[in-house]
């Protein structure tokens, strides 16, 4: 009687919070693992958050009080950020989150404030991307392995569907124009309507980035198709290792002088503060899209999402600190890599290999201190 009452979407397992993945969620909730008061607890492996420089960024906050509606000093500030804000954002926060994607991406492309989208994270983020370029019975190829989450983020609320394109671990992973081509022809057979292709880099779940030569040959591919490219870069200001250089798909598209190569109005990335920044609490997300009508649409859907004021008021003065940014980007990266070495090497001593990687996803406090003790965690 209930099925009938509700929709499709109050009754169906969509959003994957019967899955494995949210299984071990749930695992570590209930009995979390301590090195002294719980060692037989559960390590949380499916959660990549980046813990190591909300000191730096507490230490700016104390400094800058008038930043916070919340203390002595800025609460005078209060009535402009309660009342009514559009969803366009705040100019400064909007420019300020410019400013800062400008210098993760190594001052290697212009990022105008006026193509910039919020949303409630970036799963909010990757459902306006399937809302503004798919419709219901659509399809997207993404390159395995990829985030489980996609499922949801993607596809739950939109009905767009996710085709694997199967990548191999004799080649690193790397996505190749045969795979595609090859999973294109058979959603081409079934009819079903391929709109575009979802990458992440750097990657999730991998920690590896894409060199230029692969981006362009994406960028090639789905302008030849004349289908979307949706970058997701959630993870681009977190990159450590020597020598270690992310390169966004933005820079392969302006560095096109020519403005022939390829077709800006396929391309759109998401990103967040969520990995960079630590601040998944803070659920900012963002859409930057080349196409104007998905800058359009997309900020009529955050309507329905949108960053808070108040936090749009905290940060816009935090990111706009380049010396602020600049310590915090150098430090970040350097206990990336500390951290990376030690939980590696802890792997290593009970005979297990990594894949290669420099960047992406960060290791939890808890996660490495079981290998900290004696390093193989017994």
């Amino acid at each position: 009687m209930e099925m009938g009452l509700l929709s499709r979407i109050a009754t169906n397992d969509g959003h994957g919070e019967n899955s494995s993945y949210f299984d071990g969620w749930k695992a570590y909730d209930s009995d979390p693992y301590h090195p002294v008061d719980n060692p037989n607890g559960v390590i949380q492996m499916g959660l990549a958050e980046n813990q190591l420089c909300h000191d730096l960024m507490v230490e700016w906050i104390k400094e800058h009080p008038t930043a916070s509606i919340c203390t002595k000093e800025g609460a005078s500030q209060f009535k402009d950020v309660a009342i009514f804000q559009d969803y366009h954002g705040l100019s400064s926060f909007t420019k300020a989150v410019a400013q800062y994607m400008e210098k993760v991406r190594g001052g290697e492309v212009k990022v105008k404030p006026e193509r910039i989208v919020m949303s409630g994270g970036a799963t909010g983020a990757q459902e306006i991307m399937a809302f503004c370029l798919a419709d219901p019975g659509d399809a997207f190829l993404i390159p395995t392995p990829f985030y489980p989450a996609f499922a949801r983020d993607f596809c739950w609320r939109t009905g767009v569907k996710l085709i694997p394109v199967h990548c191999k671990s004799s080649n690193n992973f790397r996505i190749t124009r045969e795979a595609l081509e090859a999973e294109y022809k058979k959603a081409e057979k079934s009819n079903t309507r391929v709109k575009g292709l979802l990458i992440t880099n750097p990657s999730n779940p991998l920690g590896t980035m894409m060199d230029k030569y692969t981006l362009e040959e994406l960028l090639q591919w789905t302008n030849e198709k004349k289908i979307h490219l949706v970058c997701d870069e959630i993870f681009a200001g977190t990159v450590f290792g020597d020598g270690a250089k992310f390169t966004s798909v933005a820079q392969v598209l302006e560095e096109d002088t020519s403005k022939t190569k390829y077709d800006p109005n396929l391309l759109h990335i998401v990103c967040s503060l969520s990995k960079d920044l630590g601040m998944p609490g803070f659920r900012v997300g963002i859409v930057y899209s080349y196409n104007d009508n998905v800058v359009k649409c997309g900020r009529r859907m955050s309507s329905f999402g949108l960053v808070s004021t108040q936090t749009q008021h905290l940060l816009a003065p935090m990111l706009a600190d380049n010396g602020f940014t600049s310590k915090l980007m150098k430090e970040n990266s350097k206990r990336l890599r500390d951290r990376h070495e030690k939980f590696t090497l802890g792997l290593a001593d009970v005979g297990i290999k990594c894949l290669s990687s420099n960047a992406g996803t960060v290791l939890l406090d808890g996660f490495t201190s079981a290998f900290g003790k004696c390093k193989c965690g017994r």
